[in-house]
């Protein structure tokens, strides 16, 4: 049987010896107490209580200033908000609030930042950036005092470092394997300007995981990159059909002056060869002019005679006859260009330019002439 079943003569609410306890008589004697100790008795009694409770309030105030810091933070004291001192690890004690303060401050730990944006890169891209920014607070007291938000602050200095790297870059360089220069120049810049505002917080890493379009854009995008493809390409061929042109040109120029040159020194020197020959000749007429006349004559008939399609043959018996020579007309040409060349192999031998047996021909031929 249950010892709080009926019957058994005992009450669950009450002690054994003692009568019922009523609550409202319980709270009554405790605030008769705590006025007697502040004062509300009678006697040195309640002086000594009023005391003894002032001491211990005290104690336990200064027990409020023990603090402990872990291994990986560092305790930075303030009083009445100005710094004091950074404490090690270890248990420390600091007058009591509102005296002084600590803050506790990680300076080993990592932490992880997350962050989106939507942005032009130097090519007029527009991309979508999803970056991770690993960072520690190196400085604890430069973490608690220099900016009022240094984590608000890093994320304004994130994006402003993201935007002067990628708004100096190339698409193909972000979405190809040199991705990591892009995320260790965005920590360069970000970590000079943390430097400069004197946040106190160090950036480990920066990792891009995401460098793409959006997905509203890709059907526009896709068509200023054909077109600028297009735009490429007609520069690369007419930078070719140029180079294939103008070189030709510049050929055929230098071509026509060469020609030019050789058909200047050309007549030059049959202008000189023919002034030597004429004052060659000229000299023989001096000395011989009968002899000379009479040969340029035979010469200039022979001439004549040889270009002509007719031939005239003196025959004794039937007198003159005329007729084609079809063999000589076939090789008229041949033989007219031969002839020029041993006339003038002739006059550059002929015996004019002897004295002595020269001058006996020419008196033979003088001769035969009246004859």
């Amino acid at each position: 049987m249950a010892w709080n079943e009926s019957g058994n003569g005992k009450d669950p609410w009450k002690r054994d010896g003692d009568g019922p306890n009523d609550l409202d008589q319980i709270v009554q004697e405790w605030q008769k107490r705590f006025s007697g100790i502040f004062g509300g008795g009678r006697g040195s009694g309640g002086g000594a209580s009023g005391f003894i409770l002032v001491v211990v309030l005290l104690v336990a105030w200064g027990l409020t200033g023990f603090y402990r810091v872990d291994e990986a933070e560092r305790g930075v004291v303030q009083r009445f908000g100005a710094y004091t001192e950074t404490t090690l690890p270890g248990l420390h004690w600091h007058l009591p609030f509102p005296i002084e303060t600590v803050d506790l401050v990680n300076t080993i730990a990592v932490s992880n930042y997350a962050y989106r944006t939507e942005m032009l890169t130097a090519d007029e891209q527009y991309v979508f950036i999803d970056m991770v920014v690993q960072y520690r607070r190196a400085d604890p007291v430069k973490y608690s005092f220099e900016v009022v938000e240094p984590e608000l602050t890093l994320q304004d200095v994130t994006e402003s470092a993201l935007r002067e790297v990628v708004g100096t870059t190339m698409l193909d360089v972000l979405v190809t394997g040199r991705r990591d220069e892009i995320a260790s120049r965005t920590r360069e810049v970000l970590q000079a300007t943390l430097d400069i505002y004197g946040t106190g917080i160090s950036v480990t890493s920066i990792s891009l995981e995401t460098v793409n379009y959006p997905q509203s854009v890709q059907a526009a995008v896709d068509d200023a990159q054909k077109a600028r493809n297009d735009s490429e390409r007609f520069g690369l061929e007419a930078d070719a059909y140029a180079n294939d042109v103008v070189p030709r040109a510049r050929g055929d120029a230098v071509r026509v002056l060469e020609d030019a040159r050789g058909y200047r020194d050309r007549v030059i020197a049959d202008a000189q060869g023919e002034a030597a020959r004429f004052e060659a000749l000229l000299a023989e007429y001096t000395k011989a002019p009968r002899v000379t006349r009479d040969r340029l004559y035979i010469e200039a008939v022979e001439e004549v005679y040889g270009n002509s399609s007719k031939v005239l043959v003196d025959s004794d018996a039937s007198g003159n006859l005329m007729y084609l020579p079809l063999d000589q007309l076939m090789n008229k040409s041949d033989r007219s260009a031969s002839s020029r060349e041993s006339n003038r192999a002739a006059d550059s031998q002929s015996p004019l330019t002897q004295s002595g047996a020269g001058s006996n021909s020419d008196d033979a031929r003088e001769r035969r002439v009246r004859e």
